[in-house]
């Protein structure tokens, strides 16, 4: 699959893995542990910016404990019409862009947000696209916050393969997530498994 290939088939996807599939499931354990990071790590009027936001169900929770300034994108058009139905006041208070983050961040300024995260949507970049990652260090103020998929590999190790495919359907990139974002100069300083993703909090240089 080609990086347009790839970015085309969540463009227009429906059914499993849709927007609508993710707010019928709502908030979980990666929604509750992305606002006790933020609340600890970060001030009460952080700027936040989700990667690859769908519908909006972790931005409706941090909502929900009191952030304000919310931003999201997301490359399927439908995630916003959902939201609008499912999320109403995340939709009238947040800021959203439509389209592939790939054409977005570039034009964003230096140090754009507080706090930038994705959940489980890092792991569907191309490899052609990694310039991406530097992209998100640009952008990310203080803290850079991943939540992905690092458990379903077949193997481990040197060997493991770099590429799997959910359901034969869409390939998932398997990365080592300190390293890539240590070597582009932010620390980890969190590393927090849940029962599906893990949960990495870096910290950009003052």
């Amino acid at each position: 699959m080609d990086p347009e290939d790839n970015r085309r088939s969540w463009a227009e996807r429906d059914g499993a893995y849709s927007p609508e599939y993710y707010a019928e499931i709502g908030e979980n354990e990666v929604s509750e542990t992305l606002a006790t990071v933020i609340e600890y790590y970060a001030s009460e009027d952080a700027s936040i910016l989700e990667i690859g936001c769908g519908s909006g169900r972790h931005l409706d929770h941090l909502l929900g404990v009191g952030y304000k300034d919310l931003a999201g994108i997301d490359i399927n058009d439908e995630s916003f019409e959902v939201m609008a139905e499912e999320y109403p006041r995340l939709a009238d208070t947040g800021t959203f862009l439509s389209g592939a983050i790939e054409d977005h961040l570039p034009k964003f300024p230096d140090d754009a947000y507080d706090v930038v995260y994705s959940v489980e949507t890092l792991q569907h970049v191309h490899p052609d696209d990694e310039w991406v990652f530097e992209e998100l260090v640009r952008v990310t103020g203080d803290l850079l916050i991943t939540a992905e998929n690092e458990g379903n590999r077949p193997n481990r190790g040197p060997d493991a393969e770099d590429v799997s495919y959910v359901n034969d359907d869409f390939p998932l990139y398997h990365r080592d997530w300190k390293a890539v974002f240590s070597d582009l100069g932010l620390a980890q300083i969190v590393c927090e498994r849940t029962n599906r993703d893990t949960i990495r909090v870096f910290r950009a240089p003052e």
